[in-house]
């Protein structure tokens, strides 16, 4: 049965101190912040994303769902992903914990969708637990789960709330009809700039080139951001059925302002200290990542979608094969999918909510937060983002290497 909807004044002040929590949040704790924090380099990034994706061998048996017995749920996440309250407690998943009785593991675990694949792909593989009855990862890592089988189908008849997710959302290439995913939280990859150091901004990819940010430009560790950029620029639709060539004319250019020094750090999370220390100027960002930075070390940084387009990426619950709490998993899902829960978490996050409604709910308690382009877009804002398209797994293999060499030669 859906969940009533919830008018827990505790839902109501988190949402009112947003805005203070965003200052108190560490840069270290964003949601992609993870990985400076525990000090995984290229080098082990690399290892992970180029281990061989492989078909399954026979087709998996989802475990028996055991929810109606048992009362429990394991959600591994990302850091820096629920909202806190000043106690540091999370305001939406007591109330969550509360209506349903269920006893939730909130795990901290997913430190990036490689390292956190490379751990759980042996017992993925044989259908077995993985410790998470849910996991929330990026939609590339998604498709890949999907195209291997390593996922449950999800019975909507346990998340009426997902008549509430925006329409953008709901027919991705991996998983039509939502079958098997479902979307938590999204964000932008564009181009970002030291509004002192850089006075009349950035509007294009071409931009970082330019020979007054020699050494003093920063990309992203994720090929699918960077590389999705610089293919926008080139004319490129990375949604579409491009080939190879593509691909590699964008490795060219990437390589060549590797090679060059115009690219001076190649990094994950990290790039964010290198702007605030001032190593770098400018940089291929993530957009959350620049507000909280604003929030927490002055308000020096501009971010910006490129006038040639930017990407969009999304982190998605999945159910493992051997999760054996599918609806308890289901009933997380839908509780969050709850307008005003969705904007509380929003104001905390300051992602893409997928859930409509959500925006008119922040609208009614914070009109500013209500009105940010980075959480609510708006139509036109979304025309001018990309999902960059599902890869066979030979072209994410290939592509990978490709990319890797560089960067670990950087």
């Amino acid at each position: 049965m859906p969940l009533e909807r919830p008018q827990d004044p505790m839902l109501i002040q988190a949402i009112r101190h947003s805005q203070a929590m965003q200052r108190a949040r560490q840069l270290n704790l964003t949601r992609r912040g993870f990985l400076g924090a525990v000090g995984l380099g290229a080098g082990a990034l690399a290892l992970a994303a180029c281990a061989p994706v492989t078909a399954t061998q026979k087709a998996l048996t989802p475990a028996a769902d055991l929810s109606a017995t048992q009362k429990t749920l394991i959600w591994d996440n990302w850091p820096g992903y629920m909202d806190e309250d000043d106690a540091g407690a999370n305001p939406t998943l007591d109330a969550f914990r509360t209506q349903t009785g269920l006893d939730v593991t909130y795990n901290v675990a997913v430190d990036d969708n490689n390292t956190y694949y490379a751990k759980v792909k042996d017992q993925l593989a044989l259908g077995q637990d993985i410790g998470a009855d849910t996991v929330c990862l990026t939609d590339w890592m998604v498709s890949r789960l999907v195209r291997l089988g390593y996922i449950q189908d999800l019975d909507h008849a346990n998340m009426p709330n997902l008549a509430n997710m925006n329409a953008s959302f709901a027919n991705p290439d991996f998983d039509p009809g939502r079958a098997k995913s479902v979307p938590w939280q999204g964000g932008f990859a564009g181009i970002c700039w030291n509004k002192e150091k850089v006075p009349n901004g950035l509007k294009s990819i071409d931009d970082l080139w330019s020979a007054d940010l020699k050494g003093r430009v920063g990309v992203l560790s994720e090929m699918r951001d960077t590389i999705g950029l610089i293919m926008l620029n080139q004319g490129t639709d990375i949604t579409g059925d491009w080939a190879d060539d593509k691909f590699t004319n964008a490795m060219d250019v990437f390589t060549k302002h590797v090679s060059e020094g115009q690219i001076r750090n190649i990094k994950g999370n990290q790039y964010l200290n290198d702007l605030q220390s001032e190593d770098t100027y400018a940089a291929i960002c993530w957009s959350g990542d620049i507000t909280s930075l604003n929030a927490t070390a002055g308000d020096k940084w501009q971010f910006a979608i490129p006038d040639s387009g930017g990407t969009l990426w999304n982190d998605t619950f999945v159910v493992p094969m051997g999760s054996a709490h599918k609806a308890n998993a289901e009933s997380v899902m839908n509780y969050y999918y709850e307008p005003e829960v969705a904007a509380t978490l929003a104001a905390w996050v300051n992602y893409i909510s997928p859930v409509d409604g959500a925006k008119e709910a922040m609208d009614a308690i914070d009109p500013e937060l209500a009105t940010n382009q980075l959480i609510f877009p708006d139509a036109d804002t979304l025309s001018s983002v990309h999902v960059f398209r599902t890869l066979s797994a030979q072209e994410e293999n290939d592509f990978g290497a490709q990319f890797q060499k560089v960067l670990l030669g950087s």
